[in-house]
């Protein structure tokens, strides 16, 4: 699990903003928001650009170095922030693997050159990397079986980190096999701009072929039932032989269903495209989730998610409805304000109890960060 992240010189942060799972209080209701002592399911608000999709990204800049899988041209513009005079951004990760705390840290220019990379496992130095001398200041390497390593490498960008797990043939229950594998395993997405995604997958697939494809059509139809949308799908063949997904209208009439789908079943058929993979992802971060969702679906779908779905998941939102301490707790809703994050304890002075209208509060600025 992500325990921690900071990010310092990106984007909007020109400072370090921090985003901690471990604050968590000792209330008594929806534990199942809380996993291992730290936050599960996590929704977060915040004004226009505020910052909720610069975290996102932010958090997933490391896919960039220690993984092939899919990436948005995002993630490498305006990287550093317009008024800083620092010359890297800081990247800071502290990840709970099984019995091992993970600290892995890396800095990087403009330009996306890695400049400084560390790894540490349960505070012992691993290795801290200067990628402008190219030398390593070596630690307890036989960790991770990467005591006898070469570390003179041609290519100055490449991650050290990707380079150990690479070469070292470190077993699959290595702490360093099991980081790459939780990376690998980490997604983020948003439906308002199509099938935009970063992680997991790779490549632009359709997202109706792929549930044709994978025999889920009938999970499918009962999954849009669930959320009253009455179509009775079939799969028929195009002109050209191809099975499409269509909508029976009853007397020999059908429809594609992609044709015919609003804006808000478009989103709601991308979520079920990825949620029906929610059980080999490691993280999960979903982008304006409910932009074309009614606020009922909306808060199905988070409590879908919260008591049924083993993967740490954050939401961002401007759907108030969803504070609610009947979906989720007061630490689990966190406010992005002025380069700075925290959850509803921990923005008042107010002892925040289950009987709060918690909702009523926010949109009465108890939370805000002035």
């Amino acid at each position: 699990m992500l325990m921690q992240f900071s990010v310092k010189n990106y984007k909007g942060f020109k400072d370090e903003i921090l985003l901690d799972f471990t604050k968590t209080k000792e209330y008594q209701f929806n534990k199942h928001a809380i996993k291992d002592g730290m936050i599960n399911t996590a929704v977060i608000y915040g004004k226009n650009a505020t910052g909720k999709t610069n975290l996102g990204l932010a958090i997933f800049d490391l896919t960039l170095y220690l993984t092939d899988k899919e990436r948005i041209p995002h993630q490498k513009t305006l990287l550093h922030n317009a008024l800083s005079v620092e010359k890297y951004t800081t990247f800071k990760y502290i990840f709970q693997l099984k019995d091992n705390i993970v600290k892995y840290t890396y800095l990087k220019d403009n330009k996306s050159n890695l400049y400084k990379e560390e790894f540490f496992v349960n505070d012992e130095k691993i290795f801290t990397y200067n990628f402008q001398s190219r030398k390593i200041d070596k630690g307890n390497l036989g960790l991770i079986k990467a005591n006898k390593l070469d570390f003179d490498l041609r290519d100055s960008n490449i991650s050290i980190v990707r380079y150990i797990a690479s070469n070292s043939g470190a077993p699959k229950d290595n702490v360093i096999m099991q980081f790459m594998q939780y990376v690998d395993n980490m997604l983020w997405f948003r439906s308002v701009e199509n099938n935009s995604y970063i992680g997991f997958s790779k490549g632009g697939e359709s997202i109706v072929q792929k549930i044709v494809d994978n025999g889920l059509t009938t999970k499918f139809e009962k999954f849009l039932k669930n959320a009253d949308i009455d179509f009775n799908l079939v799969i028929k063949k195009d002109l050209t032989g191809h099975n499409i997904l269509m909508v029976d209208f009853g007397n020999n009439q059908f429809l594609p269903f992609w044709n015919i789908a609003s804006s808000g079943t478009r989103a709601l058929s991308l979520y079920f495209y990825w949620s029906i993979n929610f059980d080999k992802i490691s993280f999960l971060f979903v982008d304006e989730f409910d932009a074309f969702y009614h606020y009922e679906l909306a808060q199905m779908i988070i409590k879908q998610v919260a008591k049924k779905v083993n993967v740490q998941a954050i939401f961002t939102t401007h759907n108030t409805t969803l504070l609610s301490n009947n979906i989720l707790r007061p630490d689990c809703f966190f406010v992005i304000s002025n380069n700075k994050i925290d959850s509803l304890p921990y923005l008042t002075e107010r002892e925040i109890r289950e009987g709060h209208n918690i909702e009523k509060l926010y949109r009465q600025r108890e939370f805000y960060e002035e």
